[in-house]
């Protein structure tokens, strides 16, 4: 491999190890400051949030893209290696290199797939990432390096090499203790770097500390409070035990929209039985599909429409939280035919009365549309607590603390 090569790999993996660095910062600002957004959310389309607090963003409470970074750097040190080993080991350098960038480009690629494909979501510093992903496969791929069957043996040989070499060994450890740590230090942080969908199972116990209330309280404080009015059922707005009511703008093909119904899902059950009928959430319909959308001409979610006509059917039959919870679950494989599938299956909803009914009830959801696009809504899910718009969703804790703080505003108590 020449040093000209070696070169580029290290100035694409320097890129690399930047976009993945702030990639992992903004990932643990999303999940830990109630208050951060991230620049990189341009729309619907193009947004980072959606993609870090997806499924896809983190494994086993570790962001995905501190990988990245880990990765980037450990493609550093072999190009510095390569530049510094002798004749006869540089072959065995670029081969540890394209065994290296292939394991980087496979999970490059599931990633981007996952992405573009499931999420249909665009983050842009995941595509720096992958680009510099791909650009160092193909130069580590252009050198000579040793038969994939002589590279056990060259290993071997090669560790005798580093440990002669005060620097490389040195460097080696220091990077193998970082990692190390770095992984234990994320891991550690619990469901303050998982996605919101994992965190609903500690929901129940897992609420903010007082520091973090108090913080919290004056955050919601500066918040602009809107005079908004969310159209409630008649039994909800007749009742004066409700002192929070929760509206959510909703399409049941966003992930984010499943994560955070996973995630507060506990909370409402929690506040329904400490302050019953207190706490009301109302879901509002705002599809990211052009079909019904008008606010959303490019939106990515051809079935989003059919989802939210095939929940209303099944309320009027009392199984529209069943068919809901379907369409969370089944968010990749969502189309209108097997919506419909759905809807017969759980409903008991035939194809011929899905097909008579959907216009008409289509119209019941682009009123919720039009009702979105005066707040505005920009992105989903958008929730507005008493008021206050909350775009995207709060870590479930700090979500717990706006229910408790506007409790407490209107005299219920925390």
């Amino acid at each position: 491999m020449t040093n000209r090569t070696l070169r580029w790999i290290t100035i694409l993996a320097f890129g690399g190890v930047a976009a993945a660095a702030i990639s992992t910062y903004v990932h643990l600002q999303l999940v830990r400051n109630p208050s951060y957004t991230s620049f990189c959310d341009i729309n619907a389309s193009v947004n980072c949030t959606q993609v870090y607090l997806s499924r896809f963003g983190s494994l086993g409470g570790v962001p995905v893209a501190l990988g990245g970074v880990l990765w980037f750097v450990g493609t550093i040190l072999l190009a510095f290696a390569g530049a510094r080993a002798p004749a006869e080991a540089k072959p065995n350098v670029s081969g540890y290199l394209l065994i290296w960038s292939t394991l980087g480009l496979a999970v490059a690629m599931y990633m981007a797939y996952a992405s573009f494909i499931v999420l249909k979501t665009f983050c842009v510093l995941c595509g720096v990432v992958y680009v510099t992903v791909i650009g160092i496969f193909i130069l580590s791929g252009t050198s000579h390096a040793i038969p994939m069957a002589r590279l056990p043996a060259a290993v071997t040989s090669d560790l005798g090499r580093l440990v002669r070499r005060p620097v490389g060994l040195v460097l080696t450890i220091a990077f193998i203790t970082g990692s190390v740590v770095s992984i234990v230090w994320f891991a550690g942080q619990g469901a303050s770097t998982t996605t919101l969908a994992t965190a609903a199972a500690a929901m129940p116990v897992r609420t903010a500390t007082v520091d973090q209330r108090s913080e919290f309280d004056r955050y919601w404080e500066a918040q602009p409070r809107t005079d908004f009015e969310v159209p409630l059922p008649n039994d909800i707005a007749t009742s004066e035990s409700v002192l929070v009511v929760v509206a959510k703008f909703n399409d049941y093909q966003c992930p984010a929209c499943a994560n955070t119904h996973l995630a507060y899902e506990p909370i409402f059950a929690k506040y329904d039985s400490s302050h019953p009928g207190a706490v009301q959430l109302v879901t509002l319909d705002y599809p990211l599909d052009p079909e019904c959308n008008d606010q959303s001409p490019n939106g990515p979610h051809g079935g989003a429409c059919e989802a939210a006509v095939a929940v209303r059917l099944a309320q009027r039959v009392g199984e529209g939280e069943r068919m809901a919870e379907w369409l969370y679950a089944n968010q990749e494989t969502m189309s209108r035919e097997t919506i419909v599938v759905a809807a017969r299956d759980i409903a008991g909803i035939e194809a011929r009365d899905f097909d008579e009914q959907y216009d008409a009830t289509l119209e019941e959801v682009r009123r919720d549309i039009a009702l979105g696009a005066t707040l505005p809504v920009e992105a989903t899910p958008t929730f507005v607590v008493n008021g206050v718009p909350v775009k995207g969703g709060l870590v479930p804790q700090y979500f717990d603390a706006a229910i408790a703080y506007e409790l407490e505003r209107a005299g219920g108590g925390g």
